[in-house]
């Protein structure tokens, strides 16, 4: 039986790890509005970029090169992104074994990961990642990261890599974490055509004084800034939403050991109380039956 200090001690121990908890729960909260605002935010300057697109698949000059299927160089590459921080169930578990799966269809696919949790999963099945990067502490620190990340792509692409994919969580409905597969080279052939044959928004025809060939790669490269941008938003507000899910499930666990401890510390007072009103009792009658009065 626990004495009445251990009790205490315990729920004292109790309370911290629960403010503890509290102050985690706000920090996802806080965190998941931002990333959503950092993703919502770039879908305007993806609209410009589709637009600069449409606009320079207008130029015949450049339908033979675009319209032509092109040569794709035989290697391949796979960006992950996961977490750099655990308590978000499992969030890197899932993505970590979707790109196992994917390493495993392909013989030599360099890879790219994004957050330590993920990285030693992937270490752990044999996969060591050619790049490692650290997740942004904000939403500040996403661009630096994508430029990081598109570095890391440029010297592929130098290296002979023709096929770049991106993997990473994000939500979808009632799902926290949900293993989401992107291409980022070559650009889907689907893709170009479907903003090719879009009409212009207005009467009015844009023109530019740049080669097509130059401005159609710098856009290309613009494109994929915005996917990984988003991506990496997307997986970190849904790591977060995870860790928010895992914190209230914890919170409800520490009430109820809260509870239980309260109980356990009543009863055990009662005792003690108890206990000395029967000392006292007991005392009291061995006085009085000594007295010869």
């Amino acid at each position: 039986m626990q004495t009445l200090e251990a009790l205490s001690a315990r729920m004292h121990t109790t309370a911290e790890i629960h403010s503890i908890v509290r102050t985690m729960k706000s920090l996802s909260s806080v965190s998941i509005r931002q990333y959503e605002r950092a993703a919502a935010a770039m879908l305007q300057y993806e609209r410009t970029v589709d637009l600069g697109l449409r606009a320079v698949l207008r130029d015949q000059s450049l339908q033979p090169q675009v319209g032509s299927p092109a040569e794709v160089a035989p290697g391949s590459a796979l960006i992950v992104i996961g977490s750099d921080r655990g308590l978000c169930g499992r969030f890197n578990d899932r993505i970590g074994g979707r790109a196992v799966a994917r390493l495993l269809e392909e013989s030599d696919c360099r890879l790219c990961v994004l957050g330590q949790r993920v990285a030693a999963h992937m270490e752990a099945e044999g996969h060591m990642p050619d790049a490692l990067f650290a997740l942004p502490g904000s939403a500040a620190g996403l661009t630096a990261t994508v430029h990081a990340v598109a570095v890391e792509i440029d010297r592929w692409t130098e290296a002979g890599v023709g096929t770049v994919s991106l993997l990473f969580n994000r939500r979808a409905g009632a799902s926290l974490a949900v293993p989401t597969e992107w291409p980022l080279l070559p650009v889907p052939r689907g893709d170009l055509d479907a903003l090719a044959r879009k009409p212009w928004p207005s009467r009015s025809l844009p023109t530019y004084r740049m080669a097509p060939t130059k401005l159609f790669s710098w856009l290309i490269g613009q494109r994929i800034f915005v996917q990984i941008y988003r991506a990496l938003a997307e997986s970190l507000a849904s790591e977060h939403a995870a860790r928010l899910a895992a914190m209230r499930r914890a919170e409800g666990n520490i009430s109820d050991h809260r509870e239980e401890l309260m109980d356990a510390y009543r009863q055990k007072r009662q005792e003690e109380i108890t206990r000395e009103l029967l000392d006292i009792i007991s005392g009291f009658e061995a006085v009085d039956q000594g007295d010869p009065a």
